[in-house]
């Protein structure tokens, strides 16, 4: 079988929504009966995104496999509704790690080891080995960075490469551009688009789609000067204006033909639109505009500056609100501001507490789970919002009162929450935490039960330290209990307090496993909650 190749590149800068322009067209091929999968390459020298700061670079995605990627991963994943493995996330590190390693073992038979073709035929190879071992019909790579940046050079190199060895019918690239508007003069700016193509020609990559981000809808005008000027026809430049959500985006471009675009250039016959795909998909899309009361919640984390940071909690939140026909509003609260201040979160309708790491603003996540404990306001706690749940419990419920977790406090005579104990002797960061999907035992007759109505799941976690079971039968005997542990017994997965309206706590990050249509069962359950509070 062919696998047909879809490389969507950007220029001018980042953050013009390359992540979102893969994903929709991946999702229109999906809905036109293609089997679809996307890749994304992040130039730089980061094994992965492990390390990464969320504030700058946003979340880290966990993959089913135990990956840390890009954040884009999770986008591909909202959009197609299905898991993709942490081979789809190329970075330099990777390529580079894997072809010193070729050379010392001699594989390169004392070649002299350069940028072309070592470099470039690896990257070749992985995109290859992905299209060939999952038997795709289309296969969409995302170049991350901008056109010109030295390190994004390998990868576009190889991309025009497989478009020479593959021939022009089995590649596509789709180029995304800016065409800014300024207030003072009221008209579509072309010249970063005409500059952007010409640094991409330059490389040696003419691109076949255009896709032109603006605020508002790209004028006939604009169209046809950033056409003249690029080598692109006119009807292969397409407006890729602002929308309510980024759901619509599969729509507006499906309107302006890219489908019919697409197959025409890959010679692609029988293509028929596939209507019960299109009818699902709209009535997803349009249940994320609820028209309900709405529901106000309080998110109390680390990284609040940067709404990126919790980009699938907020998603998740929202898929929610869109199950039960009720819109949610997010306040991103920074933990650090909330000592003396912690009254403010009585007027929410529920506080969550995303996953975090570090000292930094612990104190004001615990009084934040007390507060939601004792007024009896729903309080979803995920990953590090559970460890200082279970912190905030002992110190004032268990009587514990220097409890912590020796994250935080290394010293504490009552360590809550501690080390993993596969963690001892770790010394790299990168890559070295609980990862990935583990199996969960679910008490009967717990809210947990009640969840997710079944004995077992399984979650995706990334965590390096756990709940203290020496401590168990102290909290049992308070009033909270633990409704969940891992497969082996070995560790506490979910906290609850029966007697709260809702009060729950996961080891895991629930939220990676939510999509559009589709929430995921424990966020459904607190903004049902929160609904009626």
């Amino acid at each position: 079988m062919q696998t047909k190749f879809i490389f969507v590149t950007g220029g001018v800068m980042s953050g013009l929504g390359k992540g979102v322009v893969s994903s929709s067209i991946s999702k229109l091929l999906q809905l036109s009966n293609q089997k679809v999968s996307c890749v994304k390459i992040d130039p730089y020298l980061n094994y992965d995104a492990g390390t990464m700061n969320p504030i700058a670079h946003g979340e880290v995605f966990v993959t089913e496999d135990g990956g840390e990627c890009d954040m884009d991963m999770g986008n591909y994943e909202r959009f197609l509704n299905q898991d993709i493995p942490k081979s789809h996330n190329i970075t330099t590190a990777q390529i580079y790690s894997s072809v010193i390693d070729a050379e010392r073992k001699g594989e390169y038979l004392g070649a002299c080891v350069q940028i072309i073709p070592h470099v470039t035929d690896e990257i070749k190879n992985r995109i290859r080995k992905i299209a060939e071992e999952e038997q795709l019909d289309i296969l969409i790579v995302e170049c991350g960075g901008t056109v010109g940046d030295i390190e994004s050079l390998p990868f576009l190199e190889a991309l025009r490469q497989i478009k020479v060895e593959e021939g022009s019918e089995n590649v596509i690239f789709v180029h995304v551009t800016l065409a800014p508007s300024l207030d003072v003069v009221g008209e579509q700016k072309t010249k970063p688009t005409q500059h952007s193509v010409q640094e991409l020609r330059r490389i040696g990559i003419q691109p076949d789609v255009l896709c032109v981000r603006c605020t508002t809808q790209l004028q006939e005008k604009t169209r046809k000067k950033i056409s003249m000027f690029t080598n692109v026809t006119e009807k292969d430049v397409l407006s890729c204006h602002d929308v309510k959500s980024i759901f619509m985006v599969p729509q507006i471009l499906f309107e302006q033909g890219l489908v019919d675009l697409i197959f025409k250039k890959f010679a692609k016959v029988g293509y028929v639109n596939a209507s019960e795909n299109w009818d699902e998909w709209n009535r997803i899309v349009n249940s994320m505009e609820s028209d309900g009361d709405t529901i106000n919640i309080a998110m109390v984390g680390k990284y609040v500056t940067l709404a990126d940071s919790y980009v699938s909690v907020n998603h998740a939140l929202k898929h929610a609100g869109a199950s039960i026909n009720r819109p949610v509003k997010i306040d991103w609260i920074d933990s650090e501001t909330l000592n003396g201040n912690i009254e403010t979160l009585r007027k929410y309708n529920g506080i969550l507490v995303p996953g975090g790491f570090g000292t930094r603003g612990s104190e004001g996540i615990i009084e934040t789970a007390n507060f939601a404990r004792e007024n009896n306001i729903p309080y979803l706690g995920i990953c590090f919002g559970f460890q200082l749940a279970a912190v905030s419990f002992a110190r004032n419920v268990c009587n514990l009162t220097d409890a912590n977790s020796t994250e935080i406090e290394n010293e504490t005579k009552n360590p809550i929450i501690d080390l993993l104990p596969e963690q001892d002797d770790v010394t790299n960061l990168g890559g070295s935490l609980r990862l990935g999907a583990n199996k969960i035992n679910i008490q009967e007759n717990s809210m947990a039960y009640e969840i997710y109505n079944s004995n077992t799941v399984s979650k995706r976690h990334r965590h390096r330290y756990e709940f203290n079971k020496k401590y168990l039968e102290s909290f049992n005997k308070n009033g909270m209990i633990f409704s969940g542990e891992s497969d082996d017994g070995r560790r506490m997965e979910m906290l609850e307090i029966p007697s709260h309206k809702f009060f729950l706590g996961v080891q895991f990050h629930p939220e990676f496993n939510s999509r559009p249509g589709f929430p995921e069962q424990s966020f459904k359950a607190f903004i049902s909650a929160a609904g009626m509070n």
